[in-house]
């Protein structure tokens, strides 16, 4: 087979592996964002996060969000919701961007697929 041909094609599926490992890793980031609160599930979004904060300011110690499934529900410990989501959301972006380093550093398939 032509040289140019082959590395063409190592490339191609390095890309393929690389689109992949990146795909998995922002799925697992996603599920990693999600929170329970009495039964509501709950996705933690920078908006969710300033929205508290936001309250927090304000002096208000409790609220009524809409969960995931579009049921309103009541937080009565604001503070204390607030710090768990912030965790949350720590917790999931530092993991992705961990994961996200090893994928740069790997310039092979074989490395990607280890991974």
């Amino acid at each position: 087979m032509d040289e140019r041909l082959e590395q063409a094609l190592e490339f191609s599926k390095f890309m393929e592996t690389h689109n992949n490992q990146k795909r998995i890793f922002l799925q697992q980031y996603k599920e990693n964002l999600v929170h329970y609160e009495n039964g509501h599930k709950v996705t933690v979004t920078m908006e969710l996060l300033s929205f508290c904060q936001s309250l927090l300011a304000l002096d208000q110690s409790s609220t009524v969000l809409v969960d995931d499934n579009e049921t309103p529900f009541e937080v009565n410990d604001l503070s204390l919701f607030t710090r768990e989501i912030l965790g949350v959301y720590t917790f999931a972006s530092r993991k992705y961007m961990y994961d996200y380093k090893k994928i740069i550093k790997n310039r092979s398939v074989k490395g990607l697929t280890s991974l």
